[in-house]
């Protein structure tokens, strides 16, 4: 019961008796305070209550997050245009739209490999051959829980949960309790894996660029290995547990196996290769990451001219007039419009909208209360639960604009837990959004929220582990 009040920490910060100045050092009044602060808090939490109602109401979840960053911005601009502040906040709004046009754009090139490994029956022969193999629904729970927890590190989080949904939903498609489960075990083990890795969540990149010095020296490249055994512990007790509700039911057998079409392994290559690019660009380059997979987009870009030019060879005549293969030529731009709209446009909701609260002052307000008030371990562990309700990377964000002093120990654990904790909700992560768009229907919030308390053990569990494994990290 200590930490409850830690959910509700956006709407406790309106209360004053936290201790917020009456103007901040440009003279401007306080905006939390005002009434541009409290209406854009409630703006965003009755946009979030419908993201959470779409079960029911079938609303897209991008339409109240758009409409909500319109009118939070909106309100905004009105309250510091009277005190001449107007090109602050046009600053403010073309760094968000920085952020999540990079973001955006990271994501496009995912999507469009995975939809055109799709449409090369890259995913339908793996379930052929998953069938083939006779693994039953409970071995394929685990072998793609494990793939994703050892792919994320190198991936990013998203891409691998994506890949990993795509096979659940070519196996086991139509037991709805066997893909709930499934993607809720992905999104636990992506979060988990991405979280002891430089490369694997962009909290974890935000950590390592921002150089922390910590009394015991600077926070290095390895430094992010030591939670490997704490990120483990943190996917595989709810996996344990998830995994006795599944039964050993095989799928049905395919009567129609699929068969790869022409260049769907070269695709898949193609993909590896756009992922090295975009870790090489930005580990040895100092590039974002976001180049390499643009890069990469060319890849698949000249191939599907090749498979173009060369299209007679995807069919031949048999004599009587009938074709096998596809006469119609790869075309990328099928790819790219089969992405899931739905979900960038969702994640442009969020930047913006908790962009314009960060402006305002909530995000650096609570972690001066959370580290002051609580204690480090207190508010890392709170860190974690904020990022299952608001995106986790303005909230770690914030702690390093705050840069309490820590030891190593610590810096690791609000890293962890900034990672792992967005896996209690659905919309806590970028893996759990996105499946939640590429499962409609069956991957639901609420089908995820029944688990939250499995996630949550797994959560304190990882959080025990660390303080247990690294020990000499907090001396």
């Amino acid at each position: 019961m200590k930490y409850l009040p830690i959910l509700f920490l956006p709407m406790l910060l309106v209360l004053p008796s936290l201790g917020i100045a009456s103007t901040t050092a440009e003279g401007v009044p306080d905006m939390i305070g005002a009434w541009v602060g409290r209406s854009a808090l409630v703006i965003f939490l009755l946009a979030y209550l419908f993201v959470m109602a779409e079960e029911f109401t079938h609303l897209r979840k991008s339409k109240p997050v758009i409409l909500a960053a319109g009118i939070i911005w909106a309100l905004i601009a009105i309250a510091y245009k009277q005190y001449g502040l107007s090109h602050e906040v046009e600053q403010a709004v073309r760094h968000n739209l920085l952020e999540y046009a990079e973001l955006m754009l990271f994501l496009l090139v995912a999507m469009t490999y995975i939809n055109a490994m799709e449409e090369r029956n890259v995913f339908s022969a793996l379930r052929s051959w998953l069938i083939k193999k006779q693994f039953n629904l409970r071995s394929l729970f685990w072998i793609t829980g494990t793939l994703a927890f050892f792919i994320s590190p190198i991936a990013d989080n998203l891409t691998t949960a994506l890949l990993m949904c795509a096979v659940v939903l070519a196996v086991g498609g139509d037991n709805r309790h066997f893909v709930v489960v499934a993607c809720i075990n992905i999104v636990v083990a992506a979060n988990a894996g991405g979280a002891f890795s430089p490369f694997g969540d962009i909290t974890t990149l935000m950590v390592w660029q921002k150089g922390i010095r910590t009394p015991e020296g600077l926070i290095d490249f390895w430094a992010f290995f030591t939670l490997f055994v704490p990120a483990l512990v943190n996917w595989l007790v709810p996996a344990v547990l998830m995994s006795f509700t599944i039964g050993n039911a095989k799928p049905a057998a395919d009567t129609d196996p699929a068969s790869l079409k022409r260049g769907a392994i070269t695709i898949v290559l193609l993909f590896l290769a756009t992922i090295t690019t975009a870790v090489s660009f930005h580990s040895l380059l100092e590039l974002p990451p976001v180049v390499g997979m643009l890069t990469g987009l060319a890849y698949l870009q000249f191939f599907s001219y090749y498979l173009k030019i060369t299209k007679h060879r995807c069919y031949r005549d048999t004599g009587n007039g009938q074709d096998f293969g596809s006469p119609v030529a790869f075309d990328i731009f099928k790819s790219i419009s089969r992405a899931e709209w739905d979900t960038l446009l969702f994640f442009y909701g969020v930047v913006l909208c908790v962009g314009g609260l960060g402006f305002i002052g909530y995000l650096a307000l609570a972690s001066q209360t959370m580290y002051t008030g609580w204690g480090a371990t207190e508010a890392n562990i709170a860190v974690g639960l904020l990022s299952a309700i608001v995106d986790n990377i303005p909230v770690m964000f914030a702690v390093l604009t705050m840069q309490p002093e820590m030891t190593e120990g610590q810096w690791m654990l609000v890293t962890m837990t900034a990672g792992v904790g967005g896996s209690l909700l659905s919309i806590g992560s970028a893996a759990g959004v996105g499946l939640m768009g590429q499962a409609r229907g069956i991957y639901t919030f609420f089908g995820h929220l029944k688990w939250t308390p499995v996630i949550a053990l797994g959560y304190a569990a990882s959080i025990a582990t660390h303080f247990w494994v690294n020990a000499h990290l907090f001396d």
